[in-house]
């Protein structure tokens, strides 16, 4: 299974033609495809126009959908932030640590087109899907 990222879902649903959209569209109908409740919200507040909305939200109604911060993840995802700063690593955005937290805690591959995952890949042993 594989969990595909926001920074993967805003392009797609842009119609932009970039790589890491390109191999959604090869695992779709491949692979058993996975998004987040923070996913779903970081992509679907960014819609203007409401159809497309509705559009995006039947898509991820579809599609197996995990809760990804627990409390127990979330003290995880703070360690491993930690560990990473230890190591000269600043991830960005919270919500990042916690979606790549969650993909190592659940052996899930991860779909991205964000530097952040790159460092939790390298450090903590995120599996990514390469471009």
């Amino acid at each position: 299974m594989i969990l595909v990222d926001s920074s993967v879902w805003i392009d797609f649903f842009n119609g932009h033609d970039k790589p890491h959209v390109e191999k959604l569209y090869q695992l779709l109908g491949q692979e058993l495809i996975a998004t987040g409740d923070l996913i779903m919200v970081e992509v679907l507040q960014g819609f203007s126009s409401d159809k497309d909305f509705r559009k995006a939200q039947e898509l991820f109604e579809i599609l197996p959908c995990f809760s990804l911060c627990s409390q127990e993840l979330a003290f995880k995802a703070a360690r491993n932030y930690r560990f990473l700063r230890k190591n000269g690593v600043t991830v960005r955005k919270t919500i990042d640590m916690v979606i790549g937290t969650f993909c190592i805690e659940n052996n899930l591959d991860l779909l991205h087109a964000d530097q952040d995952f790159k460092s939790i890949e390298k450090y903590l042993g995120l599996r990514t899907i390469y471009i």
